[in-house]
């Protein structure tokens, strides 16, 4: 199944700059799809999937829309 996979800021670097497909097999999570993009969970500051709050447990479906974005600082 295709995901399409939105990154931001740092977790763009050495990756993909815009919106992509990526492949995964039926059944797999979002902790999978980090795994394939090779994102630590630490580096994951806010977690949408089809424009709502997502988890790293959470199954995905084809078609989804995966927006991941880094922890954010500041001061």
């Amino acid at each position: 199944m295709k995901v399409t996979v939105k990154l931001f800021a740092t977790l763009k670097k050495d990756r993909f700059s815009e919106p992509s497909a990526v492949d995964l097999d039926d059944g797999s999570t979002v902790r999978d799809l980090l795994e394939i993009l090779r994102i630590d969970e630490i580096d994951v500051g806010i977690l949408v999937i089809n424009a709502r709050d997502a988890t790293f447990d959470q199954k995905l479906s084809a078609g989804d829309s995966v927006t991941i974005i880094p922890p954010i600082g500041g001061g």
